[in-house]
Formats: structure tokens, sequence, C-alpha cells
């Protein structure tokens, strides 16, 4: 039976893990965990069970790991609280709709001693909040949950120079919490946020300050919400409701679990680290990844070649540029090329390159080759098939590391003519 059921979320757990094949199997599994491979022993009414996640190519981060202990434990508990004999099918729904809710409440609560609940309860109130407009407009809000002292906090938030407005007394987060229009348009969560204990006491509204410096990918990716999370004790989090009506949750380190068209997936930096690896300087990396979510945040679509060639090879690769010859458009391609990714994010100029058409070209020092370039998929060592920009990955993918942004979201990171990892 638990197998059975288990195949009800098997698509969603493979979702989260980027596309892995995951399977569930009764009794030991004595295969050893390896790159690409993970195992997990979990006791389901006293019978074991061994689950496994393969996907090659790209190993399993230390967060994607801690997560699916977290899922199958809840899975267990799911499982051995609903007995009743012919209610199937209700189990199963109840499992589908509610595992993923649970399994990022209990890893957010972070101590297993204590219930999760006021968690669950805040993220089932900002499930129904992302559903709603506010004349015409997605609604928007944002909680920042501390797990320090409130002198610790307020010191804190001082040196950071943004300011705490205290609420006195503290309110509950309750299901007609956000009933308010106020508790939605006001606090916006993009610089005002609730402040939160986790036990989901709201004692006060955080107000940040203007960051000056800060480019258009910083403020698309909460770099100062991460800030403030790291320093608002261990477990801190912070979650909002974006303006494309996702749930975002900003942990520490700085990574996302994210509730994208009604499922749950994590972005996970360590997995982008870990595909760009030897591949692309390391500084380059991190302003590149964040570049990216910006990007699927915004909903533009885009196609990133890291060229492993030399740069006649690359000429080789060519079928055109976006714009043809047009004089206009090789000088101003001629004024980034060169430039790092850096050097392009900070003049703000890095967006506007990855959402033109064509593939953007970068050399393993993160520098700017080309941008606006249609490959010849003739070069491509196998058929390659698909629309645009999934047929221009593919082929790329055989000459070097491949990131391809959907218009729609996802992104998907293509090597040697496949496809190895799926994000939202």
């Amino acid at each position: 039976m638990p197998l059975n059921v288990f195949d009800a979320i098997r698509p969603t757990i493979s979702t989260l893990l980027g596309g892995a094949s995951v399977d569930l199997r009764a009794g030991e599994d004595e295969t050893k965990t390896g790159e690409g491979r993970l195992l997990q022993p979990v006791a389901i009414e006293g019978k074991s069970y061994s689950f496994s996640a393969v996907r090659q190519g790209l190993p399993f981060t230390k967060t994607e790991i801690q997560f699916c202990r977290e899922l199958l434990t809840a899975f267990s508990g799911l499982y051995s609280g609903f007995k009743l004999e012919g209610y199937a099918a209700h189990f199963r729904t109840a499992l589908l709709a509610s595992i993923m809710d649970i399994t990022v409440a209990r890893f957010l609560r972070g101590d297993r001693s204590k219930g999760f609940w006021p968690i669950q309860q805040l993220i089932q109130l900002l499930k129904n909040l992302s559903y709603q407009r506010y004349e015409g407009k997605p609604a928007t809000t944002g909680f920042l949950v501390h797990r320090t002292t409130e002198p610790a906090l307020r010191k804190t938030i001082k040196d950071r120079s943004h300011t705490l407005i205290p609420l006195q007394p503290h309110q509950s987060v309750t299901p007609t919490f956000l009933d308010n229009p106020l508790a939605y348009r006001f606090i916006d969560g993009n610089n005002l946020f609730f402040v939160a204990t986790i036990q989901m006491q709201v004692v006060g509204v955080l107000r940040t300050a203007g960051v000056c410096g800060q480019t258009d990918i910083e403020r698309l990716t909460q770099r100062e919400l991460f800030s403030l999370v790291r320093r608002s004790g261990s477990g801190a989090f912070a979650i909002t409701v974006n303006e494309v009506s996702e749930i975002e949750v900003l942990i520490s380190p700085a990574k996302l679990l994210i509730r994208r068209k009604g499922a749950w997936v994590i972005f996970d930096p360590d997995i982008f680290r870990s595909f760009l690896a030897d591949s692309i300087d390391n500084e380059a990396v991190d302003d590149l990844l964040w570049t990216l979510y910006a990007v699927s945040k915004q909903r533009h679509g885009t196609v990133i070649l890291i060229h492993a060639g030399t740069a006649r090879h690359l000429a080789t690769l060519k079928k055109g540029s976006v714009g043809g010859d047009d004089p206009i458009g090789r000088l101003l391609i001629s004024q980034v090329k060169g430039q790092t990714i850096a050097q392009l994010k900070q003049s703000g100029i890095l967006l506007r390159i990855l959402s033109s058409d064509g593939l953007t070209v970068l050399d393993n020092k993160g520098k700017l080759l080309e941008t606006g370039f249609i490959i010849d998929t003739s070069h491509a060592r196998e058929m390659v098939t698909g629309g645009g920009r999934t047929t221009a990955a593919i082929a790329a993918s055989f000459f070097g590391k491949v990131i391809k942004v959907s218009q729609d979201g996802p992104i998907e990171l293509y090597q040697d003519g496949k496809l190895i990892y799926r994000f939202g």
C-alpha cells in the first residue's frame, strides 16, 4: 500500500529535485549512495522501506537531502495516521495536496521537538493571498521571521539603517490576519515587512532603507533581505508573496524555497555551482546564478553558452546575428564585448542583454564574447529537435555548458546535448 500511495506524489518529488528519477521500495537498499544518487531509509508502520533518487551528471546538495528527509518523515506520519479501510483515494488526495506544505513547514521549523502548525498556517494564508488581486494587481506582502531576542533584532535593524515600528500588543497570525487590504497593500514585501517570532506573533513592521548602489538584479533577488535573515538568528527566514504571485521563502545560507505554478521547488545555488565548476571563473558564478533567477522571476527567456573553445572555433558555429549586420547593432555590441558579468551587472546592462533574442556567449573568465548569437545547429553531433530556444540550447551544449531560461520561468541546464536539471 505505501508503494501505491507513493506513486501519487512521485511527479511532485521529481519536480522538486529538478527532474530526478525517484522511487520507493520495500526493504533496505544496499546500493551505495554516490555521485548523482541519493538513498534514504524510512520506516512506515514498523516496516523498512528505501527511498532513492537518481540524477545523472549532477550530485544532490545538502539542502535537497535534508528536504527529502523531512518529506519522508511527513509521508510516514501521514500514512500511519490514515488507516480507515476503503478510503485510499481520500488519503492519496490529502497526501498530494498537503505533503509538500507539511515538509516546508517542518523544514523551516527546524526544532523537531516543536510543532510546525503556526508556520503551516502562515503558508496557507499566503497561498490564499497569492491568488488574490486588488484593483487588478497581484496582492503582495512579506514577513521576516526572526529567531533571536528582540533587543538583538532591533540592534541588527538599526545597524543596517532600517526602521522597526513596534506593534503593541503583539498580534497573532490568524486566518483573518490579512482581511484588511492594508496588510497586503501597505506591507508590500518589497521594502515593508511584518516582523514575527517563530510562534507567529507579529511584533512590528520593518521598513528597509533604500540601499545605495544596489543593482536591479540585487533588488529583484532581495539581497538586503537575505542579509537580514542571516543576522536574525539560526533558522530565521523571510517569506513573501511577490509580483508574479509566487511564494518565496528566503533561508540562510542564501537559498530559496518557491511555490511556483502550484508546486514547491528549491532554488539552490550549490546546484548551479556544481554544474558550472571548472567551466567558468568562481567569482562569476554567483553573479550569473542570481542573474538567472532574476530573469526567471521577470519571465524573460534567454540562452547562455559558457564556450569551452577558442574564438576561432566559436566563429565557425555562427550562423548569424539577431538584427543582422545593422551598424547600430554592431556599435552597441562592440561596447559590451569583453566586459565581465560583474561589470555588466553593475552597469545595469546585463538583464537587457539576456532578455534580448539569440544566445549570450561567455568565456571561462565570465567575459562576454557574443550576444544576439545565432548558432548553426548543423554543427551539433546529434539530430536536434524542439522549439527555438530548446533547439539552440541543445545544439550549443555540445560546445560548452548551457543554461536556458524559458519565458514562463523554468531554468534548465544542458550538457552534451542532454537536459540534466530543471528548476521551476
